[in-house]
C-alpha cells in the first residue's frame, strides 16, 4: 500500500467526519473528487471517527459487515465506505435494533441501490448521447458519441459501395437510423 501524504489523510478525516455528522454523503465525496475506497484510516482513526471501539470493528470484520483492506503487514485500513457502513451499522443496531445479518443485507442493498441511481443519472446527462457495444467478454459497455464519429457514419451513407462477388443488389442505409454497428 503506497503512502499517503499527510494533507490528503486530513482532508479524507474531515469528509469522513462530515459523513459522521450527516453534513455529506458517498455521492457527494465522490462528486467532489474523494476516492471512496481509498484505504486511509488504521483501526484506531476509524474507531474514533466513527464513534465506535475497536473491538467492534474487528468484530464487525470477522462477520463480513465492513471488509477493511489490508497492508503488507496484515493491519487493517478503512476507507470512507467503510465509515459510512460503520455509521449506518451503529444506527440500524442502537436505534433500530437490527441484527448484524440484517444490517449486511440493508447496507449491501443500500449500496447497489446507490451505484444504480449514479448510473441512471450518468445515462440521463443532458445533451449527451452515448452509443452502447458489446464487450468481448459478452458486457454491454457504455461509448460516448462524438462528432467524428457522427461524420464518418454519414460518410457510409453517402458512399454506398458493393461488395465484390456479391449480387448487384443495392441495399440503402435508413438515414433515420441513429445505430451503428462495431467490429473489429
Amino acid at each position: 500500500m503506497a503512502r499517503i501524504a499527510r494533507e490528503v489523510r486530513q482532508l479524507y478525516a474531515m469528509c469522513a467526519a462530515a459523513i459522521v455528522l450527516g453534513r455529506a454523503d458517498l455521492d457527494g465525496a465522490d462528486d467532489a473528487g474523494f476516492d471512496l475506497d481509498l484505504a486511509v484510516f488504521t483501526v484506531g482513526q476509524a474507531a474514533e471517527i466513527a464513534d465506535i471501539h475497536p473491538q467492534t470493528l474487528r468484530q464487525y470484520d470477522r462477520v463480513g459487515l465492513v471488509t477493511p483492506q489490508r497492508t503488507e503487514g496484515g493491519a487493517r485500513r478503512y476507507c470512507l465506505r467503510d465509515i459510512d457502513r460503520l455509521v449506518q451499522a451503529q444506527r440500524l443496531s442502537q436505534s433500530e435494533g437490527i441484527n448484524l445479518a440484517g444490517i449486511t443485507r440493508i447496507l449491501t442493498l443500500q449500496e447497489e441501490n446507490r451505484q444504480l441511481r449514479r448510473q441512471v443519472r450518468r445515462l440521463q446527462s443532458a445533451g449527451e448521447e452515448s452509443v452502447f457495444a458489446a464487450g468481448r467478454d459478452g458486457d454491454i459497455i457504455e461509448m460516448q458519441r462524438s462528432n467524428s464519429a457522427r461524420m464518418w457514419r454519414r460518410a457510409i451513407r453517402t458512399q454506398t459501395r458493393e461488395l465484390p462477388g456479391r449480387p448487384h443488389r443495392r441495399v440503402d442505409a435508413d438515414p433515420d437510423s441513429k445505430s451503428i454497428v462495431l467490429w473489429r
